[in-house]
């Protein structure tokens, strides 16, 4: 008698078992890798508002709390990729207009995010800062 060539049942099971283990190890890293590429959006954000506080305080010697006074079309914009939107505060360790806390608020699929809200404020100090443990538990936030 002769054997036809081909694989067995057991064999096909065998790599479809190998690749099930794969992905289940696979996806849960693949999801965690999305939200510290995301973080880039609003990291990116915050460095531009920073940037445009300072410059407008070199002009006129005070920190607007608008996102209009510094260029954007909007009060409260996104950011370019559109998973974190922006707000403005006054510092609450400044005097007015000689402090802000800028707040970049994850939206859509970015909103499960261990990090939260990211911020920078005028002293340039970013939260969460890298000592928050539990934030920083999906790679640093900052």
């Amino acid at each position: 008698m002769q054997r036809t060539r081909g694989f067995t049942l057991i064999e096909l099971m065998i790599v479809v078992a190998i690749i099930a283990i794969l992905a289940a190890i696979a996806v849960p890293w693949w999801g965690r890798y999305t939200y510290r590429a995301r973080r880039a959006d609003a990291q990116k954000l915050l460095v531009h508002v920073a940037q445009a506080e300072e410059r407008f305080y070199t002009d006129y010697n005070h920190y607007p709390l608008t996102a209009t006074s510094l260029g954007y079309a909007v009060n409260a914009p996104f950011s370019e990729n559109g998973y974190y939107q922006l707000s403005l505060a006054p510092s609450s360790s400044a005097s007015a207009g000689q402090g802000y806390v800028a707040t970049a608020t994850p939206q859509g699929p970015q909103a499960d995010d261990k990090c939260g809200n990211l911020s920078i404020d005028s002293t340039g100090q970013k939260l969460p800062d890298p000592t928050n443990t539990s934030a920083n538990s999906n790679g640093r936030c900052w």
